[in-house]
């Protein structure tokens, strides 16, 4: 399984990381952030391209979701 580490990156940059590790064929991936906004815009891009989230922890600052295709 990939991880995505973005912890501490703003906006775009989350979404740009995981995207490029999709784009790679990537179909099983562990993302982890530390901000909601980076949180939603990732579960959005996610769902877009047809990934499967799982939630593993979601705190305020700490997020981790896994990515399935």
């Amino acid at each position: 399984m990939e991880i995505v580490d973005v912890r501490g990156l703003s906006c775009p940059m989350p979404v740009i990381r995981t995207k490029k590790v999709m784009d790679q064929g990537v179909t099983e991936m562990l993302v982890k952030g530390s901000s909601a906004v980076s949180k939603e815009n990732v579960s959005r891009l996610a769902i877009s391209a047809g990934y499967k989230i799982n939630l593993k922890v979601d705190d305020k600052n700490n997020w981790e979701m896994e990515l399935t295709k």
